[in-house]
């Protein structure tokens, strides 16, 4: 929703005050979303002030109502929990608690008739923070993400898990072979089947099988299934050496990851401007992700619809309580689904799908892989794996790959296939051959700007060689987040939470050192995804990138405002930079600058991160959305080929059958390769239209510049039932 243009936005909290609480159990992520609020709250001309210890502190008033300054929410965003402090606190579920508690927020003491009439009306606005991910209404609560990168850690430790969204999303993002989930029991006889499906798993040559269990899973009739119950069966039916791990609290602890980062700030400058635009008549509203959109709901609406899927459960409604933990759990129980309980078909389907990973490496790659290998398989068709990209499919360089040969490939980074940049242009003959020679019928292209590029190429010689008209699907895949037709590509999040990790590590050394100031060089060539996401996680003081032009003025102005900060509590600096965010302002020039006009007030340091970037094991978010991009990308191709197969042969020569699987908004589509040209910068290899652009504000205004609010990407008012998508 865009603003009138006559509504000053470092004017709309004067007169206001703003108070934050955090309740319940602490999630990481949470500081992020505080200092936000403070940030954006002062930014808006109003007075904020902390909660300590929950509702508690509401309840006892006194102390625990302070004032927030700027410097306060400092160095914060790498801290798990929550520094305000969380408390579950009964007595404000009375009247008379609540009453108190009212009492404390107009003013530590009795009021005056005439304080309570300015007083009559308390605007509302949530931000859920949980690990477990269980409000209905939005796809991500903040935490969740974090929690499922302890529970990765664990299981990648011991190559073994926890609860509901938790260990269905880890259950994808590492292939185990069973999850017990309370909104989904096993059919009557899971036992035997459990059992077989072990026995068998090993008979292929697995070593290890790994079962997770969540916290409340129960069986059809109600009974309650544990790790020890599912240990005691496994070693006396079949005689696995096994072990149960209990995570416990160890989910919610541990240092933020990036996107539990980025989303405590996004929702906590939404909160803030939902407040300060709500009237009294405004219902109480929680600020939600959907997609990649920040969107309102109305808290009662989500609170409803939240005890229907515990009320489903009890009554045994378990299909309806997926259903209305929305599409994105709906969808993650379908893909587990189609990995894990499902055995080959008997039938062959004649068809041959080729896989092959083009561009630069990045950690996710195989995810997408393995999923796609299976549930091709799945399909009835033969799968293939093409070795270093259009240089193998020209060279020949193809296999076929089995259910096992992908065995174990969720959590690796890199690319197991090989990889290259080659094109295929100036190799087309070869790659026609092949194609043919090895009656292949589709292909599977899993790659960054080169994967794109590569695959258009493809598409205008098809007219030229018949045996390029077979339906082809590029599946985006690099750091650089770069790929147009898709909001997010495999790879991004790891390198994300890389480059955040480094700067956690840079900061603590400028804290140390004082009055200290680093330069950090990002990849993602003209992309300035990593720059500015990196600066949102880390709370970089400035990200210079390509698509944002700036000058020496530019530059002369944030050497000012260091010199400003280190005036403060706050003696420190963190500048990141875009690898190609202009040729002549370089890395050292930028170092050189900095040094020079902060002499006797900072000193300056750099660091090229490189390719460090693009290792790594990956990221929950990119195991998981490697695995579902794999999974969707099969099946659009077995439909696609079914409606291309005519007179014994298939035949595809229409834009729609060569298209990016991107993940738009809301909801993950397939846009032909053709159309895509016109939203293309070749020249910078990348989207003329980027989404992320909106959030550059946000970063600037934390880093308390005085710059106007964009607020296009501020949300209206939905309704929980009308907003789910189809991710």
């Amino acid at each position: 929703m865009q603003r009138s243009a006559s509504v000053d936005p470092t004017k709309m909290g004067v007169g206001k005050a703003i108070a934050v609480l955090t309740s319940g159990g602490d999630a990481q992520g949470m500081n992020a979303a505080v200092r936000a609020t403070v940030r954006v709250g002062i930014y808006t001309g109003a007075k904020v002030y902390f909660v300590h210890e929950g509702y508690q502190g509401l309840v006892d008033g006194g102390d625990n109502i302070r004032q927030a300054t700027w410097e306060s929410v400092s160095m914060m965003l790498q801290l798990g929990g929550t520094v305000i402090g969380s408390a579950r606190c009964q007595d404000f579920r009375s009247k008379e608690g609540r009453a108190k508690a009212a009492c404390n927020l107009v003013k530590l003491g009795k009021i005056t008739a005439e304080e309570a009439k300015r007083s009559s009306h308390l605007n509302i606005v949530g931000m859920v923070g949980s690990i477990d991910n269980d409000f209905c209404g939005t796809d991500m609560t903040i935490g969740t993400d974090s929690a499922l990168h302890r529970i990765m850690e664990v299981v990648d430790a011991i190559t073994t898990t926890a609860q509901r969204y938790l260990a269905l999303i880890t259950a994808l993002a590492c292939g185990a072979d069973w999850v017990f989930i309370p909104e989904m029991p096993p059919d009557e006889g899971w036992e035997d089947h459990l059992c077989r499906r072990l026995t068998y798993q090993r008979s292929i040559g697995n070593r290890l099988n790994v079962i997770i269990v969540a916290e409340g899973a129960l069986d059809r009739h109600g009974k309650p299934i544990t790790c020890d119950i599912i240990k005691n069966l496994v070693t006396k039916k079949l005689g696995f050496d096994t072990r149960a791990t209990i995570l416990g609290h160890v989910q919610r602890g541990g240092t933020p990851s990036a996107f539990d980062r980025i989303l405590g700030s996004r929702m906590g400058v939404e909160a803030v401007m939902a407040l300060l635009e709500a009237t009294p008549d405004t219902p109480a509203c929680v600020v939600s992700l959907s997609g990649n959109m920040a969107v309102r709901l109305p808290l009662m609406e989500c609170v409803q619809v939240t005890k229907e899927v515990t009320k489903a459960m009890a009554e045994g409604r378990f299909e309806e309580a997926v259903k209305l933990r929305g599409k994105s759990f709906e969808n993650n129980w379908n893909t587990y689904k189609l990995l894990a309980h499902v055995t080959a078909p008997d039938v062959k389907s004649n068809i041959n799908i080729a896989i092959m990973n083009v561009g630069a490496p990045c950690a996710g790659m195989n995810a997408a892989v393995r999923s796609a290998v299976r549930i091709g398989i799945l399909q009835g068709h033969s799968m293939l794996a093409v070795h270093d990209g259009f240089d193998g499919l020209a060279h020949g360089t193809i296999e076929p790959m089995t259910w096992g040969y992908v065995g174990g490939w969720t959590g690796k980074g890199g690319s197991n296939l090989g990889t290259k940049r080659s094109l295929p242009a100036r190799m087309i003959e070869e790659i026609s051959l092949n194609i043919a020679k090895f009656n292949i019928h589709a292909l599977v292209i899993i790659g960054g700007f080169e994967a794109f590029v590569g695959g258009l190429e493809l598409w205008n010689y098809r007219e030229k060689y018949e045996e390029l008209c077979i339906p082809l699907v590029v599946i985006p895949a690099t750091v650089s987040n770069n790929i147009p037709g898709s909001d997010f590509s495999i790879g991004a999040d790891t390198a994300l939470n890389t480059i955040t990790t480094t700067c956690d590590r840079i900061k603590q050394s400028a804290a140390g050192t004082k009055r200290r100031v680093f330069i950090i060089e990002t990849m993602g060539g003209y992309c300035g995804y990593l720059a500015t996401m990196a600066g949102l996680a880390a709370g970089a003081d400035a990200a210079y990138i390509y698509e944002e032009q700036f000058g020496i003025h530019d530059l002369e102005t944030n050497v000012e405002h260091l010199l400003e900060k280190m005036k403060t509590t706050v003696k420190r600096g963190l500048i990141l930079r875009n690898e190609k965010c202009n040729a002549n302002y370089t890395t050292d020039f930028i170092f050189n600058l900095y040094s020079e006009e902060g002499k006797g007030v900072f000193d300056c340091r750099k660091n090229v991160l490189g390719h460090m970037q693009q290792g790594g094991t990956p990221t929950p978010f990119d195991r998981n959305f490697g695995t579902k991009m794999g999974a969707k990308a099969v099946l659009w191709l077995t439909e696609k080929l079914k409606e291309c197969y005519r007179h014994g042969r298939i035949f595809a020569n229409t834009p729609d059958s060569a298209c990016v699987l991107g993940m738009k908004k809301r909801a993950m589509i397939f846009q032909p390769l053709s159309d895509l040209k016109e939203d293309t910068d070749s020249e910078h290899r990348i989207p003329k239209t980027q989404w992320w652009l909106k959030l550059r504000p946000i970063l600037k205004i934390l880093a308390k510049y005085k710059i106007s609010l964009d607020t296009s990407e501020t949300a209206t008012m939905e309704h929980v039932i009308k907003k789910r998508g189809t991710v």
